[in-house]
């Protein structure tokens, strides 16, 4: 969950790397470092803190480089310090090295070269990669590589520079997101295409052990065995926009009023008005055969586990076809039995979630094709799954995710529809139906036009430090998402749980200290969320409902309510997530949270 960047060329070198590695401060605000070679001297300069702060130590030093490396770090072995920042070295302080990933046989490593003699001067695994390749190297950098990289265990993604190699950057990547970025006269390295893609669209996935040695006019890349191999060039087709906050206070906040936009991005060309159907004219390999889809299995991590929870009631409902939903890091253990005539969606914004990915490879390994949403060009979901449905939700720099997990439902509820029409809904059904998918992005404005109301009850209740949220049927998994988005960016305890089990322990939790957000917009289960809102109320805890527009059931039982415009059932999830996701912004804005950058959070969850 760190994010690499690497220059070599005709730029400014120092400042192009600096500006790259903002570009991937999301994946990583712990700590910063820069190391570079100028003419046979290694230079570094790593601190704590955000790359601003590393940026100001720079050009304050007046560093020159004629090639560099450069990090973001989100700690995983070792506490955010200076010492701990990348990038690290080997004995011989030659060798500079910087890290995206996890090396799970490290302590064993750590003993043997111990053993050695060599010392360590950082709790990192990083170092003993430095410190390893540092042992086995005799002149020829790659030799050295070759001992040492099979050594290793786990997923990773490296880049070094060694003094006695000037004008060359080394690359490596295994089963961790590295891309070259080649441009005319100079070569980029970046965990994220979109930290170059303003300098060049024409990019190089490394994966699988491969190793890349690049200069400003040559790039040679190995497989795991060192044979020098030929990789095809791609093509990259995303918008190019420094990320800027606008006249919002935080990336958050304007990524939440971009939603109506998202929507429609979503929607666009995927609907055919005239049959009432879904279409999806970005499958140009696998075709969509509905006759064949006799089940789904959705994978997924954090939100967007969370959309495809929302999904499985939306599709079973519509197209009565059962679904599945598994969380990524937990299906990849459990030796899963996936039947004929099952389609595999594997769900994430970046494409880089370490888990979906294993899981999506677990599933290809079986035979089975996967279809991926994504929000990233070039990323590794798009490379590995069959087929990639592109959210075009645009860059989401805010850590917890808003816009991304509406384009995520909208292309879902767009997928139940293209199901349904094949199984149960009529041609004027589906006409009908996207007549209403057509009135989301205006019912979402609607929402946000009420943000002034939604922050004035926000303030009421951010004083609190618990809070539970209900709901029944597909608003169960909204309630999810709501408690997951308050837990990120205002630190409050706040859990989810259906309605109705509420009385099977969490009852015991409720006190006139808590406050119970209920999602009552579900007309079939109203009258059972009214009864669990009397058990809550009878413990003296005070209830924020969610309604629909003109809903007046509620007005003496509750002490406020939020209300969300009027539609099909299965697309509420999508207007009461907006609702709550103000609410929690407005909650963690008050207690004086960090929104953006939540602590211990990191944007791309890229490690296992």
């Amino acid at each position: 969950m760190c994010g690499i960047f690497g220059y070599t060329g005709k730029r400014v070198v120092v400042e192009t790397v600096l500006q790259g590695l903002k570009r991937l401060e999301y994946r990583g605000y712990d700590s910063a470092g820069i190391a570079g070679l100028h003419g046979d001297q290694l230079l570094f300069c790593k601190q704590v803190g955000k790359i601003d702060t590393l940026q100001e130590r720079v050009q304050s030093e007046g560093m020159v480089l004629d090639l560099a490396i450069a990090h973001t770090r989100w700690a995983t072995h070792g506490k955010p310090s200076d010492v701990n920042a990348h990038p690290h070295f080997d004995a011989s302080g030659k060798l500079a090295l910087v890290h995206n990933g996890i090396i799970e046989n490290e302590a064993e490593l750590k003993q043997e070269l111990k053993k050695k003699g060599i010392a360590f001067t950082t709790d990192t695994d990083t170092e003993v990669i430095a410190k390893l390749i540092g042992w086995f190297y005799e002149g020829d950098l790659l030799r050295a590589l070759k001992t040492a990289l099979p050594l290793l265990k786990g997923a990773f993604a490296l880049a070094m520079i060694h003094e006695e190699h000037p004008g060359k950057l080394i690359a490596v990547a295994r089963q961790s997101p590295l891309l070259i970025g080649v441009g005319k006269g100079e070569t980029f390295l970046s965990s994220d295409a979109n930290a170059f893609a303003s300098y060049t669209r024409e990019v190089i996935p490394l994966s699988e052990g491969e190793v890349a040695i690049l200069t400003a006019s040559s790039i040679q890349i190995f497989n795991a065995s060192l044979e020098m191999i030929e990789k095809e060039r791609h093509e990259l087709d995303m918008e190019i926009a420094a990320p800027t906050k606008g006249s919002f206070a935080h990336y958050t906040l304007k990524e939440i009023f971009e939603q109506p936009q998202a929507a429609r991005n979503a929607l666009l060309s995927h609907c055919d008005e005239e049959q009432g159907v879904a279409i999806f004219p970005e499958f140009r390999v696998m075709p969509l055969d509905a006759e064949f889809i006799q089940r789904l299995l959705i994978i997924a991590c954090g939100t967007s586990f969370h959309a495809g929870l929302i999904a499985s009631y939306s599709i079973e409902e519509m197209a009565r076809i059962p679904v599945t939903v598994e969380i990524a890091s937990e299906f990849r253990y459990k030796q899963p039995l996936i039947l004929p005539g099952t389609l595999v969606v594997a769900i994430s914004q970046s494409g880089e979630t370490a888990d979906t990915l294993a899981a999506v490879r677990l599933v290809k390994a079986q035979g089975f094709k996967v279809i991926g949403l994504c929000n990233v060009q070039g990323s590794t979901l798009a490379r590995e799954a069959d087929e990639t449905i592109f959210l075009k939700a645009g860059p989401e720099v805010g850590v917890c995710s808003t816009k991304a997990f509406t384009s995520q439902l909208t292309v879902l509820t767009l997928l139940s529809l293209f199901l349904a029409r094949y199984r149960e809904m009529s041609r004027e059904e589906g006409q009908r139906f996207i007549k209403e998918l057509y009135q989301l992005p205006n019912q979402i404005q609607r929402i946000l036009d009420q943000s002034d109301e939604i922050e004035r009850i926000a303030k009421k209740y951010a004083h609190l430090s618990e809070v539970f949220f209900i709901g029944r049927n597909l608003m169960y998994p909204a309630a999810l998402e709501a408690a997951l988005k308050l837990k990120e960016i205002s630190y409050i305890n706040a859990n989810a749980y259906p309605g109705g089990e509420l009385k099977h322990g969490p009852l015991a939790l409720i006190s006139p200290e808590s406050l119970l957000v209920a999602l009552t917009a579900h007309e079939p289960t109203f009258d059972k969320i009214q009864s669990n809102i009397q058990e809550v109320k009878a413990r003296g805890a005070a209830v924020l409902a969610i309604c629909y527009e003109g809903e007046k059931r509620l007005e003496a039982r509750v002490e406020d309510q939020l209300f969300i415009p009027r539609t099909r059932g299965v697309l509420t999830p999508i207007l009461t997530t907006v609702a709550l996701q103000l609410f929690a912004y407005y909650i963690a804005k008050e207690r004086g949270a960090s929104i953006d950058q939540p602590r211990n959070l990191a944007k791309s969850v890229s490690v296992e």
